[in-house]
């Protein structure tokens, strides 16, 4: 007989800036029940995010009394109720000591903190990645790749997120894609692997040479005009050139790391996986979504005790 929602211990929710994806897990983190949604940060701090939680949770038939453990943007300081960060050297029990709870609720709601990075003279941030990378990492040490608009490099060391670092690839692309002269020569809709020979060329090209990605740019238009390339493969050799641009980044700023543990699922897993091996790094990949789920199952264990002990 399979589990129902009844039996779940807490409710797992990664709220984004425009995405909520909300889980039920039973004691051994097994998925009873699972929502998502564009209910993102952005549509929660006007609609309200007990409201949007309470909608889903009710719809997953859960109890008045399960517990929740959030993380991502609604402890952002925008969000619901903002989770101050933990600074590096982070450690994978700190990130979890560190959620903050929700007053006033008829339920036990915890909202795990991000990560701050304030030494060695590269401020940086993340909210919700660190939750990944627990789930990913575990107990092993790794240089951890997230890839999306902001990608995100994480050096991890006995259980301790050491250090990070991002890039705007994505969001990069999407403006020099969508707002600049490129967009006269670029396909946005376009399969960027159903022209992998020009995003492996962009690829190589920027690790080769970085310092000439702008003159490169530029002539992605001057191919366009003179009938030396197509949309789609201007499209795609420009993905090769910005996500080029993060690995050589990354491998200056994450050096002597044998193999790199990707977090990715859907495109993101394809396109990075094809960029990784062109580059010539060993790596191994992990669906993201899982991770997540992982990590959040760990935090709620450390959060809600007596849940542990049920589960063994």
């Amino acid at each position: 007989m399979s589990a129902s929602p009844g039996s779940a211990v807490f409710a797992a929710v990664d709220w984004g800036t425009s995405s909520l994806r909300v889980w039920l897990l039973g004691p051994d983190g097994t998925v009873l029940g699972e929502r998502r949604s564009r209910e993102g940060m952005q549509v929660a701090a006007e609609t309200g995010f007990r409201a949007i939680l309470e909608d889903h949770l009710r719809a997953l038939d859960a109890s008045s009394g399960l517990p929740v453990v959030i993380c991502g943007m609604a402890g952002a300081r925008q969000g619901w109720v903002e989770a101050p960060y933990v600074e590096t050297p982070a450690s994978f029990d700190e990130l979890a000591s560190g959620a903050i709870a929700v007053e006033g609720l008829t339920r036990e709601v915890r909202i795990l903190p991000g990560v701050a990075q304030k030494a060695g003279g590269r401020p940086d941030v993340m909210r919700g990645e660190e939750t990944i990378v627990v789930g990913l990492a575990g107990g092993s040490d790794a240089l951890v790749c997230l890839p999306g608009t902001h990608s995100k490099w994480v050096d991890v060391r006995e259980r301790r997120i050491m250090g990070f670092s991002t890039f705007m690839t994505g969001e990069t692309y999407a403006l020099l894609a969508g707002h600049s002269i490129l967009r006269h020569a670029i396909d946005g809709d376009v399969d960027i692997l159903s022209e992998r020979d020009a995003f492996a060329a962009g690829i190589e090209a920027s690790i080769k040479a970085p310092d000439l990605t702008l003159n490169r740019l530029f002539a992605l238009r001057a191919a366009g005009l003179l009938g030396a390339a197509g949309t789609a493969e201007s499209a795609a050799r420009l993905s090769g050139l910005v996500i080029g641009l993060e690995l050589a980044g990354a491998r200056r700023l994450h050096p002597g790391s044998e193999t790199v543990r990707l977090a990715a699922s859907g495109v993101m897993l394809d396109l990075y996986s094809t960029a990784l091996g062109v580059a010539g790094f060993s790596y191994e990949a992990a669906d993201a979504d899982e991770a997540v789920r992982r990590g959040l199952f760990a935090a709620g264990r450390q959060l809600f005790p007596e849940l542990a002990a049920s589960a063994r």
